[in-house]
């Protein structure tokens, strides 16, 4: 296994809080409101380099003037991130950074109960969700997405700027063409190799003949740079007016279709679950393929969202991995 036990202190309701992980399967028991997503929020963290929920100062419990989390591995190395209220700094192989160090990343599979909604959440949530897993795959992923992300923010502030000058914009629509561009093809090929796999993977799961695929929505049709920024350029007095960028990649959507119509509506709450079993499937299937490592699974509270036979294949699928359970009730 690879996590050997974590250990919290100051970290949202916990004082302190030590989990030594068991050989394959963890269980972490206690009622809502009990702590027990801070402990997964905690390993998202020393393993990804940030919380997938929250900011620091969020997380720091109240009253405390920093917070602690130690991880050790199997391996006998160690990571440690602290916070004094200001900073956050990792401690890894004795040298202490404010970001988690690339080759100390290792590679999370993350459920939790709105997952399984999904289908239904609205375009942010969705494009929240498959960045997240395509950074997984890919740290070159993660590098185009926040430097888009840093670009259409800084335009975004200059728009509201009732004195802004046409030219003052050019800098930054040539970066957001590039990494537009960019991020727009990286989610087209994901989604063309998530679809190769995704109805054979349903059906194995809903033992059933319906198809299933994901639709990548976008409205950047270009295929070079150079059109993308003559796009951006032509709508200067547009954004203007709205005070924001109006056109890009930020505003994709991944429509989820069940047998060949929008799955939000058609498929039902069984097969809305079955789906999204799929995917996650599949997203470790990927990561294992392009990383050649098996994640960790951190499943928050879905059991008892899944019947009983969902359960088993979730159990089935991850039986090689190293999975980490929260739940309210004991799960035989």
């Amino acid at each position: 296994m690879i996590i050997k036990s974590i250990k919290l202190t100051n970290f949202r309701n916990h004082t302190t809080y030590h989990l030594i992980c068991q050989d394959e399967t963890s269980l972490i028991l206690g009622a809502n409101g009990s702590g027990k997503t801070s402990v997964l929020e905690a390993i998202h963290i020393l393993t990804r380099g940030k919380s997938f929920r929250a900011t620091d100062p969020d997380i720091l419990k109240r009253g405390t003037d920093f917070y602690r989390i130690e991880l050790e591995y199997y391996s006998g190395a160690k990571t440690i991130a602290t916070y004094d209220g200001k900073t956050k700094i990792f401690h890894t192989l004795d040298k202490k950074t404010k970001r988690l160090p690339k080759e100390q990343k290792y590679p999370v599979i993350l459920f939790l109960p709105s997952d399984l909604n999904l289908i239904s959440h609205s375009p942010s949530r969705r494009r929240d969700y498959f960045d997240r897993i395509f950074s997984e795959f890919d740290e070159s992923y993660a590098t185009t997405l926040h430097k888009y992300e840093k670009a259409i923010k800084q335009r975004n502030e200059l728009l509201k700027n009732d004195s802004l000058s046409h030219d003052s914009l050019f800098s930054w629509n040539i970066l957001l063409s590039k990494y537009g561009i960019d991020l727009r093809n990286y989610r087209r090929d994901f989604i063309q190799e998530i679809n190769s796999k995704f109805t054979s993977t349903y059906r194995s799961i809903a033992d059933n003949q319906d198809e299933i695929t994901i639709n990548y929505q976008t409205e950047v049709k270009f295929n070079t740079d150079q059109e993308y920024l003559n796009y951006l350029e032509g709508n200067f007095e547009k954004d203007r007016y709205l005070g924001h960028t109006s056109f890009g990649v930020h505003r994709d959507d991944y429509i989820f279709e069940f047998n060949h119509q929008p799955a939000d509506g058609s498929a039902s709450r069984g097969e809305t679950r079955s789906i999204i079993l799929a995917l996650k499937f599949i997203e470790a299937e990927l990561i294992y393929q392009k990383l050649h490592l098996k994640p960790i699974i951190l499943l928050d509270d879905v059991f008892s969202e899944l019947d009983e036979s969902r359960r088993r294949c979730l159990i089935n699928n991850f039986k090689d991995n190293q999975v980490i359970i929260t739940s309210v009730e004991f799960i035989k």
